[in-house]
């Protein structure tokens, strides 16, 4: 019997291509036959990806990373680690979540962007540019995050209204500055 390998970058694992979309899977990760991964995404170490999820461009999943429901993972991102990103999520462009990170609802990471630790980036959020979200910051509704939150910070609201930052049991309003 042959075994059919790939090279995810450490040296060849038992692998093999996924029936719906054609991107190698290593053997020892899960992907449902309803997830989507592309001709040149790769999904590998004991990463999960189910329901209607889609892994596409050269998006790469893997570790102990999960990626569920209509969640959308694409260009050139990463989750790895033990992230979680589900709902209707997307990450894309070189963005990267990984450690410990939540990304949920319809929250956006993309461009360059970082969110990793115990961080949690939900609902209608979006994190962009070079931001990076780390340690255990939440960023939530409708809050667009284009540099660092880092700590125990909190942010959101929506964009157009009042934005608050939370930091060690105290509230600030954030204002704009002409």
């Amino acid at each position: 019997m042959n075994m059919t390998t790939f090279d995810f970058g450490n040296g060849p694992v038992p692998a093999h291509k996924h029936p719906n979309g054609g991107g190698w899977v290593a053997d020892t990760a899960t992907v449902a036959d309803t997830a989507y991964v592309g001709s040149d995404a790769r999904v590998y170490g004991k990463a999960e990806v189910y329901g209607s999820a889609m892994v596409s461009g050269k998006a790469r999943v893997f570790d102990d990373a999960r990626v569920s429901g209509s969640a959308q993972v694409s260009g050139d991102a990463r989750v790895y680690g033990n992230a979680w990103v589900y709902g209707d999520a997307q990450i894309y462009g070189d963005a990267c979540v990984y450690g410990n990170a939540i990304v949920s609802g319809s929250a956006q990471v993309l461009d360059n962007a970082q969110v990793l630790d115990n961080t949690w980036v939900l609902d209608d959020a979006r994190v962009s540019g070079n931001a990076r979200v780390t340690d255990n910051a939440r960023v939530t509704d409708n809050a667009q995050i284009f540099g660092d939150v880092y700590g125990k910070a909190e942010v959101s609201g929506e964009v157009e209204e009042d934005m608050f930052i939370e930091m060690n049991g105290k509230r600030y309003k954030l204002v704009e500055v002409e």
